[in-house]
């Protein structure tokens, strides 16, 4: 499960999730930028890297600006040399039903989702050609046995599955990966989700044949390292569900 040598961009690593995945790809020996729009949450995960013996690059970047997301990629290659991973993590989600969700909202999930997803998967293609992997983040929203409230979420995320199976068919020949995961984790967004909905939280977890939510680096992190992994060399193109058995694919 070895990463050294290779250098990661992970976006949305100030906490929660992206942060798991950034841990647990330097603990496998990868390089990590880190990046999100508070500086102070990136250098804290990036002191953890360090803290443990890894290196890491914090970055500022909104990824619903393209020229950020430029100025990112250029500054981890200029950095480190190179870039083979990169995990879309960040995403404003447009929680709320149909009739209540404002058009700007709307758009925040499309631009920080999808079209951030498709930006930096094109800006990084060029570096990732040979022996590149891009895990991108999906949802089991849409499998929801209840959509209300959670349309326009899924529809952002479903986006990004079709983005990644078409990046898997295009680019497989040049030696990208791109996968998508689709994690339950205890990330502060969930926490928040857990305090403010009660019950639907306690039927949330009563649909989980574990019973629980994933830990962030141990349970997410660590798969996404070993997808990233000369082990997991022959994946590509699936969207993988970390969340203890809840969702059939299909």
């Amino acid at each position: 499960m070895s990463l050294t040598g290779k250098v990661a961009l992970v976006t949305g690593a100030g906490q929660g999730v992206g942060q798991g995945i950034a841990l647990a790809l330097a603990a496998q020996g990868a390089k990590v930028a880190v990046t999100g729009r508070t500086l102070e949450k990136l250098e804290a995960t990036a002191a953890s890297i360090r803290e443990r013996g890894g290196e890491a690059l914090p970055l500022v970047c909104d990824v619903k600006s393209p020229e950020s997301l430029h100025a990112c990629v250029d500054s981890v290659v200029e950095t480190f040399g190179g870039l083979q991973i990169l995990v879309n993590n960040a995403h404003e989600v447009p929680l709320g039903k149909l009739l209540e969700l404002s058009d700007e909202k709307v758009q925040a999930g499309w631009e920080s989702g999808p079209m951030a997803t498709l930006r930096l998967m094109r800006l990084c293609y060029p570096h990732l050609k040979g022996d590149g992997v891009i895990i991108n983040l999906g949802s089991s929203a849409a499998k929801r046995w209840d959509m209300s409230g959670y349309g326009a979420y899924a529809a952002t995320k479903e986006a990004i599955r079709s983005l990644t199976r078409a990046a898997a068919c295009e680019w497989g020949p040049d030696g990208i990966r791109c996968n998508a995961i689709l994690p339950h984790a205890l990330s502060p967004g969930l926490a928040w989700w857990i305090d403010n909905n009660p019950e639907e939280a306690e039927e949330f977890f009563s649909q989980i044949p574990q019973r629980r939510v994933g830990d962030c680096e141990k349970d997410i992190g660590q798969f996404v390292a070993l997808l990233c992994s000369e082990g997991a060399g022959y994946v590509n193109g699936q969207s993988i569900a970390l969340d203890g058995g809840q969702a059939f694919l299909g």
